[in-house]
């Protein structure tokens, strides 16, 4: 079964052909990140604008990367939310009609889900239920996942996602959009001892997440040493402020984890990228002899790869959309 994805939530316009849920036959991503950059973040309009100008010819780059024609195309999956409302109406009207004009089916997925599905591309025999933590830009979600299409929403973000605050930190820095990589970069050589910033756990329970108050104390320490013009090792607080991130990650994906007697912890989303992240769950998972999974680091990124796997399973399972599908610009997991 042959899907073509179309992904468009955010900045980058990208298009695929998926073969039976788990087989990418092509995977093609146009980041608008350097015209961005100059911004230090996203702008809408901006992003709307570069998706009209490039879809058509992504969508015709995909195709013939596959080696498919149209008509060999059985559905249509397509980011429906989260994101960008302008973005977003860009691949959903391009979705629309192509669905309409090979009269085929058309799937609108959650650009969350698409996430944890990219795992099903990485890894062929993954198969649910697992732990799963999802961090992104915009999100930060411990789920349970019982089912291709069933998840359990145990934690999330109560302000600033783990890539929000990264973005942030690194603009404090000095540093250029987007920040994660580079204060992941930056990480590996600072000393991640030399600042102790808080490790916001909440309620002793709660598997929820809050990142501003960690966000606002590197921004306070940094103020404090240009006020005292002593010196600021970016270094020292990149790697201190990514380890206080990574700390509360880990054990509550673990906590989560070991509480439901999961033997896969499964990351997914853009932060899921940070080499600090992968080294420090999989020392764990060693530990506590729980495996550790995470897609390839493409597949990190908004991609329509990971939307047409979601698309297939979400088909298969009987949830399926029509003609009339609109955008959900705050779509929530289980929306």
């Amino acid at each position: 079964m042959l899907t073509l994805a179309i992904e468009t939530s955010c900045d980058e316009t990208s298009v695929a052909v998926i073969k039976d849920g788990r087989e990418v036959l092509s995977n093609i991503i146009s980041s608008q990140i350097d015209i961005h950059r100059k911004f230090g973040g996203v702008v809408p309009e901006i992003a709307s604008r570069k998706h009209i100008e490039s879809i058509n010819n992504i969508v015709q780059e995909a195709i013939d990367e596959a080696k498919v024609s149209f008509q060999d195309i059985d559905l249509i999956g397509v980011t429906k939310g989260p994101g960008l409302v302008g973005a977003l109406l860009i691949g959903i009207s391009t979705a629309k009609a192509l669905a309409y004009g090979l009269d085929i089916p058309i799937i609108g997925v959650n650009h969350i889900e698409g996430h944890v599905c990219a795992n099903y591309i990485e890894h062929k025999d993954l198969e649910p239920p697992f732990t799963c933590l999802i961090v992104s830009g915009g999100h930060t979600y411990l789920v349970q996942v019982n089912g291709y299409t069933d998840y359990e929403l145990v934690g999330r973000t109560r302000d600033d996602a783990a890539g929000e605050a990264f973005d942030k930190v690194a603009r404090a820095l000095g540093l250029p959009y987007p920040g994660g990589p580079i204060i992941d970069k930056l990480a590996e050589s600072g000393n991640k001892e030399s600042v102790e910033f808080p490790r916001v756990m909440l309620e002793p329970k709660s598997y929820d997440f809050s990142f501003s108050g960690l966000k606002t104390a590197v921004l306070n320490y940094l103020n404090q040493k240009q006020q005292k013009g002593e010196e600021i090792v970016v270094e020292d607080v990149a790697a201190s402020f990514q380890q206080s991130v990574l700390d509360v990650l880990v054990d509550k994906s673990f906590r989560l984890a070991k509480e439901r007697n999961s033997k896969k912890i499964v990351m997914a989303g853009g932060v899921a990228a940070n080499q600090g992240l992968r080294t420090m769950m999989e020392e764990r998972g060693k530990m506590e002899n729980i495996e550790i999974l995470y897609p390839s680091r493409i597949l990190c990124t908004d991609n329509a790869a990971m939307i047409g796997a979601a698309a297939y399973f979400n088909y298969k399972n009987g949830n399926k959309s029509d003609i009339h599908l609109n955008v959900i610009p705050n779509l929530d997991l289980k929306g």
